[in-house]
């Protein structure tokens, strides 16, 4: 024990008798651990960004949409009649569906109205909907203030709605938006809730939904068909679209994750039986999106992993550099050490301590700075999320929160103080294997 104590007190006196070259040596080791710390969670902060998006929308949903074909069709596969234009899914394909999928937990659909939502001199252009009440089951939505949708809503046919919070700030800046009202083309309806922001305006959940949901206005299904019919007619003058959907969209819901894909497949064989090629309808299953950023999160960090990799290969050939630099400049004191009585194996252990201490003190270091950085750009990205700053930031707002994870902590600590290990094994066996009447002349 007294021999390991010595070695070690040995290595550490050499160590700090050249302080500035043992913090040079072991800064690769340093810069190495703490990018393979920041890299991880960056990419860990990003999936889970892109997971939440998509479980936000309901990992167990399947989304058929109306779309609008291209324009290049011929009249028969576009189903154009006169100036409207008539595309999507029809209400006896609905019907179609929920016969076919008796035993999914839910089947929501959902019917475009109006071409602008108007309050006083404000407007934007509608993302107005008829739908059912349990939509805000099927897709994770949540009321702020007031309430959703209700059966007597539906069976009254009322002129109520529920809008989404960039809604409410829009339209209602300086007052509280429940009880106001506000206009669908020329209907007036009450507003009875706002939804909570869903954090759905970018990335991969928004990318799938076509749309920001905050923006969104709900209204009763019966009360869309009963006051607005199937006709849309939206912009002015010779960008004025007029178009006829009957069903804009339908989320059917699983009871499990596992039967998502195999009641995806009976979906799309369904819809590929009643349309040819379906130009007008679309499939979207965040169950796959969900599966493949899972997929691209690990590739990312493989390769986030292989980069920081390099930067610890080049730390160990720094170590090895600096202690093979070590030896040659130790040549008489390794001489000294072996005519007194020491063996290969005690100058073997001395040099491998300096590099096992380099490398571990390198490591711990890499470690506080990259969790300090990791915690440092989450706080940024937070602070950049602030309604105040998301006009000094331009477009940090988009930036996913950092996660620092346990393995990545792990990983890089133990390879930082392996890799000096093996990188200076070659300096001490070549310190060892000195002669030493020849070390003494030198």
């Amino acid at each position: 024990m007294t021999f390991f104590f010595e070695t070690f007190r040995l290595g550490l006196t050499n160590l700090r008798l050249h302080l500035l070259r043992s913090v040079l040596t072991a800064l690769g080791i340093i810069l190495g651990v703490a990018s393979v710390i920041v890299m991880s969670s960056l990419g860990e902060g990003a999936k889970r960004a892109a997971m939440d998006q998509i479980e936000q929308l309901g990992a167990r949903n399947i989304i058929v949409r109306s779309q609008k074909p291209p324009e290049t069709q011929t009249p028969q596969q576009g189903n154009r009649s006169g100036w409207v234009s008539r595309f999507g899914l029809t209400r006896q394909e609905f019907e179609v569906i929920a016969f076919n999928f008796p035993n999914v937990e839910r089947i929501v659909p959902l019917k475009s109205v109006g071409g602008q939502v108007l309050r006083n001199e404000r407007r934007m252009v509608s993302q107005a909907f008829g739908t059912t009440p349990e939509l805000i089951h099927a897709i994770n939505l949540r009321v702020e203030r007031g309430r959703y949708l209700t059966e007597q809503d539906m069976q009254g046919e009322e002129l109520v709605a529920i809008i989404g919070s960039k809604v409410a700030e829009n339209m209602f800046p300086l007052e509280d938006p429940l009880g106001q009202t506000f206009r669908i083309d020329s209907r007036v309806f009450t507003v009875v809730g706002v939804l909570r922001n869903v954090g759905l305006a970018g990335g991969s959940g928004a990318a799938l939904v076509g749309r920001d949901l905050n923006l969104d206005v709900h209204i009763p299904l019966t009360t869309a068909r009963a006051v607005f019919g199937d006709a849309t007619f939206r912009g002015t003058g010779g960008n004025r679209q007029n178009e006829e959907v009957q069903v804009s969209e339908i989320i059917v819901t699983s009871r499990t994750r596992d039967t998502v894909l195999l009641d995806a497949e009976r979906m799309k064989r369904i819809l590929e039986v009643r349309r040819t090629g379906m130009t007008d309808v679309g499939l979207h299953v965040p169950y796959e999106l969900l599966e493949n950023a899972r997929k691209q999160a690990i590739t990312y960090q493989m390769v986030f992993g292989s980069i920081a990799g390099i930067a610890l290969l080049v730390g160990g050939i720094g170590i090895m550099n600096i202690m093979l630099a070590s030896v040659t400049e130790r040549t008489k004191e390794i001489g000294i050490r072996r005519a007194m009585g020491a063996t290969k194996r005690n100058i073997l252990l001395q040099f491998l301590v300096e590099t096992g201490v380099l490398s571990t003190l390198g490591g711990v270091l890499g470690v506080g700075l990259g969790v300090g950085l990791s915690l440092l750009v989450g706080q940024l990205v937070k602070l950049g999320n602030l309604q105040i700053f998301s006009g000094l930031t331009k477009g940090a707002t988009d930036l996913p929160p950092t996660q620092v994870t346990l393995w990545s902590i792990v990983l890089s600590f133990t390879v930082a103080v392996l890799t000096g290990l093996v990188f200076g094994i070659y300096p001490a066996r070549r310190a060892a294997a000195q002669d030493p009447i020849v070390a003494l002349r030198h």
